[in-house]
């Protein structure tokens, strides 16, 4: 398993030569200064190489670009609609670009308008450190009460309704301006960042696309890139919902193992795979993530290890960012699982047999708590996990490889 580490370019809080001294041996980037929709171009790329390879001084920190996380999916693809098809086209002209440069692994999602979700961004912990979380009776408040959404209050039942109002009226317009902050909150140095009017005009552009027709666009779309990919020796692998439910009236179709079952067989291919976010993944009850390394992991391209701590036990329920081995997921067990698959590789002579993986988000501890980084991307407590992670990997590897 290689270890890498997300890295959001010069304006990262944490530098390479902090990447460096963690002991990653890959990094994980974008360009997300580009727009969606438009080409990456070979020189960007090159810009983004070079930062990764070079320390503050100059030096060469012998660190690559890894796996892209993200090329973005643009709305348009997504909806079918506008210029959809100019994009598909760029999207086949960045993968181009990206194999010229040596990079085999391309991170996406299909999540529509809203990246991710959280309602906290910096949530106090008892040790004092902080981590985000997702409470549904803040997300229903903003949701009814502050987006007001059309429909919204069909989404809740009467007594999360009530809530929600209770919640509503206990802030004030500080706790309220953040709270809508937080839930569309974006990625540092991001060429598109939402305003609540935007998101309005998303969702009734989305208010005709039900789940099934969502999905056939991701069908349709993967059609287009998937042959292209396969040709330049690229594995594409799509990223969960998060969280993997339902929010704002949108589809959700990537938050189950059947639903990445109907991804993989859908457009049947090596280059067609699953980026396994035992985060994510791990806010449902229902999916037992060693299972799924288990029945998917030829198609797992790219891992991101994290964990969460769910405090309900709905479907949909409030959860934070736990420890790397502290919530629900059993991390000893999805580690070994990956450990299984790769061993399976070897055997089978794949010249992929190392599956990627970072630590997802961190906690923010000590010095972290100063720094003011990327939300859920802090260089001390990635680091922590980093370090539980590898003990894993480094305690269970003669096991596996003796089996």
């Amino acid at each position: 398993m290689k270890q890498t580490w997300r890295w959001f370019g010069p304006r990262d809080m944490v530098s390479i030569d902090d990447t460096l001294q963690a002991g990653v041996q890959g990094i994980v980037s974008a360009l997300h200064h580009m727009p969606t929709g438009a080409v990456w171009t070979r020189e960007e790329i090159a810009r983004r190489q070079r930062e990764i390879a070079t320390m503050k001084d100059g030096s060469a920190s012998g660190l690559g670009w890894d796996v892209v996380e993200s090329l973005p999916v643009s709305e348009d693809i997504k909806k079918q609609q506008g210029d959809w098809r100019a994009h598909i086209t760029a999207y086949r002209t960045s993968l181009e670009n990206l194999a010229a440069a040596g990079i085999e692994v391309v991170c996406y999602n299909f999540m529509p308008v809203l990246d991710w979700t959280r309602t906290d961004l910096a949530w106090r912990l008892p040790t004092g450190g902080t981590c985000m979380r997702f409470d549904l009776t803040d997300f229903a408040a903003f949701d009814l009460h502050i987006l007001a959404r059309t429909a919204a209050a069909e989404d809740y039942d009467d007594a999360l309704r009530d809530a929600a109002a209770r919640r509503f009226a206990e802030m004030d317009e500080a706790r309220r301006a953040q709270l809508a902050k937080n839930v569309v909150f974006g990625l540092p140095g991001a060429a598109e960042t939402f305003s609540l009017d935007d998101v309005r005009a998303h969702l009734a552009e989305y208010a005709a696309i039900s789940e099934d027709r969502l999905r056939k666009h991701l069908l349709d779309f993967l059609a287009e890139v998937v042959p292209t990919a396969e040709r330049l020796g690229l594995r594409l692998c799509c990223h969960p919902d998060d969280p993997p439910v339902p929010l704002l009236g949108l589809p959700r179709i990537m938050s189950t193992e059947a639903q990445y079952r109907a991804l993989v067989e859908g457009v049947d291919s090596p280059a067609n795979g699953i980026t396994l976010c035992s985060g994510s993944l791990g806010a449902r009850p229902d999916n037992d993530l060693p299972g799924m390394m288990e029945r998917l992991g030829d198609r797992v391209h790219f891992l991101h290890l994290r964990n969460v701590k769910r405090e309900t036990g709905e479907i949909r329920g409030d959860f934070h960012e736990a420890e790397h081995l502290g919530g629900d997921t059993d991390m000893v067990a999805l580690v070994e699982a990956a450990l299984q698959e790769e061993a399976r590789r070897r055997a089978a002579g794949r010249a992929d047999c190392s599956i990627p993986f970072r630590p997802d988000h961190g906690q923010d501890i000590l010095d972290d708590l100063k720094r003011s980084a990327q939300p859920g991307y802090p260089a001390i407590g990635r680091l922590k996990g980093l370090a539980e992670l590898r003990g894993i990997i480094a305690a269970l590897e003669p096991r596996v490889s003796r089996a």
